[in-house]
């Protein structure tokens, strides 16, 4: 079941998540982005093509190391890690759609980490939903909501490469 009670323009947020990845890579010459898996990897792959980027976005995903793999496994998860650049030394702008409790971002952190050790890693997301189990903060969110328990936050993409928001009950 879908929500009507909040709307988001995705492509506005966007707009001003792709500003502030600008002002990130002008901060930190060389730096590369990096996407979570899925949401996050689609919003890095169109802002490497609207930011002029050389070579493709980087595609991370927490798989691996969630701390309920054991419950979830594989299932759910298409996605791999890919990544096209070196990751000792670099600064990684890493890109999420939804951050909520901080535990997605823990673990790609491991899996980061198993690549190499970079210089620095800065999360920017389109929307922070705040309640957060660990200590993970962005340094830019475009928006900050708060929503019911047991209502979900997903990003979609259209086949234009559009984005829009849909909330839906479900879990957290």
């Amino acid at each position: 079941m879908t929500s009507h009670s909040l709307t988001l323009d995705a492509e506005a947020l966007y707009a001003a998540l792709r500003d502030a990845v600008r002002r990130q890579l002008a901060e930190r010459p060389g730096a590369s982005l990096a996407g979570i898996w899925s949401g996050g990897s689609w919003l890095a792959s169109r802002l490497q093509a609207d930011l002029g980027l050389a070579g493709e976005a980087g595609v991370i995903t927490s798989t691996l190391h969630r701390d309920d793999f054991a419950e979830r496994g594989l299932a759910g998860d298409g996605g791999a890690t890919k990544l096209p650049f070196e990751i000792e030394g670099r600064h990684v702008v890493l890109i999420d759609d939804v951050l909520y409790t901080g535990r997605t971002i823990r673990a790609v952190l491991n899996e980061l980490f198993d690549f190499g050790r970079p210089a620095s890693v800065s999360l920017l997301v389109l929307v922070d939903r705040g309640a957060r189990e660990l200590p993970i903060e962005p340094v830019f969110a475009a928006a900050r909501v708060t929503l019911a328990p047991g209502q979900r936050l997903s990003l979609a993409k259209a086949a234009d490469g559009r984005f829009s928001f849909a909330v839906e009950r479900g879990e957290a």
